[in-house]
């Protein structure tokens, strides 16, 4: 029954392409980028049906407070011999009761196709836009899931040498304990050895606190409960040399989000001013109108008629004129910002690129250092064994491997997030 249990409550691995792909699936804000992407794809099949028949129906019921009516007034309506038609002043009611009318109307617009054509694409640019945010957006998360999984690797890294450390300072501490009541050490290199014991063990007890606020980090970018038990899977130390600096320019610029987002700016300043200068054409198609009076006496009761309907305004005091240059401005605005975006995007690879050299020198120096003063701590152990050094000789080196330790730690979490800064300046996804 007990093993069932453990069965149970065993920490699954989780290995980094996993994490990036449960994160891609369920991180919020990726969620929510993917949704502006449905919602712009729907307002691009909105705006394609104004190519289509617009219908329209009015309908109008009113009830008469006054009683309007046509008067004839005596002989308005000539003679026959000597008697007037009418005879005398003769008023018909307009309507009995409730009126109104009915109006239906059917328009196809016809020169307006072409500004309906701009209007298509400017909103299919829009969608663009969104894809490619939607896109930046899964590539800053998968950035932010490795730096997360690279800080919870090294605290287990830390800790798996911390434990080593304790392992070795509950040791020394031992030795102390057997020496001191030999006579052979003083008692305040004993307490000394005790004192750096219980640092160790502290030490031991903030990198398991780090590390459980680092795994509920990481579990909230996958969009999954805080709580959820993982182990990771161990990654390279590091990696093969990266691309030159030359082509990592070349693939940033073909991959990255942001300067296909300038792109699509340029394009849809651009629409902007075709419709902009569209404004200057008159609006005609063609019109289907039906009138119908509801419960009228001398009105027809049934009105239809077909044709063209124009509307202009050939007067507008230079609006479309100011309207047309400032367009033209924001064109120029946008392909400006293109030229900031794509040397941006050129530093960012070139700071990246350099920051990544940089971490991996530093972790071959850290990792030497660490070798060394781990080797250095073997040979003093064994000499303290023989009564060759003193205790505070072993607990000074013991304190510089931790101290070593900690910047290989450190060195390599910095290579790790390195690496994932210069994949993000790549467009990598």
């Amino acid at each position: 029954m007990s093993s069932a249990q453990d069965v149970t409550k065993e920490e699954l691995e989780l290995s980094l392409a996993d994490a990036v792909k449960i994160a891609l699936t369920n991180n919020r804000p990726v969620q929510l980028a993917k949704l502006d992407v449905t919602k712009s794809l729907l307002q691009v099949s909105e705006v394609k049906t104004r190519r289509f028949p617009m219908f329209n129906t009015n309908l109008l019921a009113t009830g008469d407070i006054t009683s309007p009516a046509f008067t004839f007034k005596e002989g308005s309506l000539g003679t026959i011999g000597t008697t007037p038609i009418p005879t005398k002043d003769t008023p018909i009611p307009l309507s009995h009761g409730v009126t109104g009318y009915v109006i239906a109307t059917v328009d196809q617009p016809l020169t307006q196709l072409y500004q309906i054509h701009l209007a298509i694409r400017e909103q299919e640019l829009s969608s663009d836009l969104s894809k490619e945010k939607y896109r930046g957006k899964q590539q800053s998360i998968v950035a932010d899931v490795k730096q997360s999984y690279y800080a919870v690797l090294q605290t287990e890294s830390a800790m798996d040498a911390q434990q080593a450390l304790v392992k070795q300072y509950r040791e020394t501490d031992r030795l102390a304990t057997q020496y001191l009541a030999q006579k052979s050490i003083l008692k305040s290199d004993s307490l000394d050895a005790k004192a750096q014991l219980a640092q160790a063990q502290h030490q031991l007890i903030t990198l398991s606190d780090n590390l459980v606020t680092q795994k509920e980090h990481l579990n909230d970018l996958l969009g999954r409960d805080i709580d959820t038990p993982f182990r990771t899977q161990p990654v390279p130390p590091e990696t093969p040399q990266e691309l030159d600096l030359k082509q990592a320019r070349q693939t940033a610029i073909e991959q990255r989000p942001e300067i296909h987002e300038a792109k699509i700016d340029v394009g849809r300043a651009e629409y902007d001013l075709k419709l902009a200068k569209s404004q200057y054409l008159p609006a005609i198609g063609a019109a289907v109108r039906y009138f119908t009076p509801i419960n009228t006496e001398l009105l027809p009761q049934n009105i239809l008629s077909a044709g063209l309907a124009m509307t202009w305004d050939p007067f507008d005091w230079g609006r479309r004129r100011d309207e047309v240059k400032e367009k033209d401005v924001t064109v120029q605005q946008s392909e400006v910002q293109l030229d900031q975006v794509r040397s941006q995007i050129l530093l960012d690879v070139d700071n990246t690129f350099r920051k990544l050299n940089e971490s991996r020198s530093l972790l071959a120096v850290a990792q030497a250092a660490r070798d060394a003063a781990n080797e250095k701590l073997h040979e003093v152990n064994d000499q303290f064994a023989q009564s060759s050094v003193l205790l505070r000789d072993v607990l000074k080196q013991q304190a510089a491997v931790a101290s070593a330790n900690h910047d290989y730690e450190e060195s390599l979490l910095a290579f790790w997030n390195a690496k994932a800064l210069f994949e993000k300046a790549l467009g990598e996804e």
